[in-house]
Order: structure tokens, then C-alpha cells, then sequence
């Protein structure tokens, strides 16, 4: 899948020609060029990176001083790429938009790690992703030392607010549920959001869910849930918790704590690829 993406992308930017460094750059030139870190942060992205130069100029060599999930400042070198100055020019804007962004997100998932290491709570990311780029996001949340929730809407069933809705109830909602995964001999965990204590009441009472989400709930009213809820199921806080915010809810002793903002409005990490003389 990560061969298809970075393909797919060098398509995309290069489509009959990078016509810049053919009119630039003669085919014989070699060059080489050094990934500069501007900004503080964890980097990560440098294993794609590795993957783009070997699939666009196999002859590309490349040489690393960090790895993936290092800690980094401004001034450091994160690697040096040697090779045909053309293939370093046209692969320059890929590598850098995947490593910015991937090492964005891999930072403030550490920052928010660290905010609540002192408790039991997991960090977790949301499918509030890029289209085509969920692989390397949720990648980097995993460097930046949170965890994954599902990848997609294949690999587990999320009982969402809609759902319940058109479903017409909690317990329809989980007894239809039931029944698809029996019909189609598939085992997938079951999450379900709730949105109030009387939805939560009614999913204790008809049971068959791993997960309890609870939506949009104040660290409060999540301390008061679970006291109810029990140990048996998982329990997720989730809905607008930011920075801010989730050092209060991880302390309520909830086990996970979903976070959209981790891959959907991070800030890239500022990274130059430069050429070296």
C-alpha cells in the first residue's frame, strides 16, 4: 500500500516530466542534498522518504543520522541523499510534504503523550484524516508514541450517533449489529457512541459492545460514567479534546482518549531539503 501511495503521488507532481530540472540540470550531473530541521520536534517519515528515492532512482544513496521518532532541533541533519541531481530535484517536494507533515503530527502526539504519562489512558487517533494519506498519518501518530483506532470502516464497527438514529434505537442498533456479523462469520470488536447517561443506561442493560464511547462528555460527567460502567468493556473519551483539555480527562481514568486535531489541523514541521556543495 505504501508503494501504491508514493506512486500514485509521483504521478500526481511529475506526471510527462519534472520539465524544471530536465531543462536545468544535465542528465550526467550528480548532486547531493541534506534534510535540515528547522523547527523542534520528532521527526519522522524518514523510512517513506528512504522508500520514495529507491522507487523514483534506485541508484539514489541515502545516509542517515536520525531515525524515525528521534527527537530533533534546528540545525540538525536528518540525512544526506547522493545521487543524479535530477531525481533528487524531482523527488525533493514529496519527501518533504510526507516528512513535514508526518513529523507535525508525530509531535503533537508526543507533546500530548507526555501531558498525560502519568496516567493509564491511552492516546488515540480518529479516521479525520487526508484522503489517500490516513497510512502515513496514522503512522505518525504511532512514532510520535500514541496509538491507532481503527484504520478504516472495515476493521471494526463503530456504533456512531447516526447509526443509532436511523437505526432506530441503542438496542436495535446492536441487535442488527449482532446479527450482520453472525450472518457474515466475522469477529470484529464493537464500539458504540453514547451521548448521554440515559444511551449509556440502556447499552449496560443490553450488553453485546467491547467499547463505550463516551461523546462529547465533560471530565466530570466521565468520572460520574464510570462509576457505573462495567469493567468489562473498554472506555473511550471522545469529542473536541484538545491540548488543553486532556490532561482532565485522562486523569478521570477513562482508557482511551480519541483525538481528531492529531492528524486533522496539525502543524507541519518546518524541513528543507537543500542541496550541499
Amino acid at each position: 500500500m505504501i508503494d501504491e501511495l508514493i506512486l500514485n503521488a509521483l504521478k500526481e507532481d511529475v506526471g510527462e516530466g519534472d520539465h524544471s530540472s530536465l531543462a536545468c540540470i544535465g542528465d550526467k550531473e550528480e548532486g547531493i542534498a541534506r534534510l535540515e530541521v528547522r523547527e523542534a520536534g520528532i521527526i519522522a517519515g524518514i523510512d517513506v522518504a528512504r522508500r520514495i528515492f529507491e522507487l523514483f532512482d534506485s541508484s539514489l544513496k541515502l545516509e542517515v543520522f536520525v531515525r524515525d521518532g528521534s527527537s530533533v532541533k534546528p540545525g540538525d541533519i536528518a540525512f544526506i541523499v547522493k545521487g543524479a541531481a535530477r531525481s533528487i530535484l524531482t523527488t525533493e517536494r514529496l519527501v518533504l510534504n510526507i516528512m513535514q507533515r508526518m513529523s507535525g503530527i508525530a509531535t503533537q502526539t508526543n507533546r500530548m503523550v507526555k501531558m498525560i504519562a502519568h496516567t493509564n489512558a491511552t492516546l488515540i487517533d480518529t479516521r479525520k484524516t487526508t484522503p489517500n494519506f490516513r497510512l502515513f498519518e496514522k503512522q505518525a501518530v504511532l512514532i510520535g508514541g500514541g496509538g491507532n483506532h481503527r484504520f478504516g470502516l472495515y476493521d471494526m464497527v463503530m456504533i456512531k450517533d447516526n447509526h443509532i438514529d436511523f437505526a432506530g434505537g441503542v438496542a436495535e442498533a446492536i441487535a442488527a449489529t449482532s446479527n450482520y456479523l453472525k450472518s457474515k462469520r466475522k469477529k470484529l470488536s464493537i464500539e458504540i457512541e453514547v451521548r448521554n447517561k440515559e444511551e449509556l443506561t440502556e447499552v449496560i442493560r443490553v450488553g453485546g459492545v467491547d467499547r463505550i464511547m463516551l461523546d462529547n462528555f465533560s471530565p466530570t460527567e466521565i468520572k460520574k460514567a464510570l462509576q457505573v460502567i462495567p469493567k468489562i468493556y473498554e472506555t473511550e473519551a471522545s469529542g473536541g479534546i484538545s491540548q488543553s483539555t486532556i490532561v482532565a480527562y485522562a486523569e478521570t481514568g477513562v482508557d482511551f482518549i480519541s483525538v481528531g486535531e492529531l492528524t486533522h489541523s496539525v502543524k507541519s514541521l518546518d524541513l528543507g531539503l537543500k542541496a550541499r556543495f
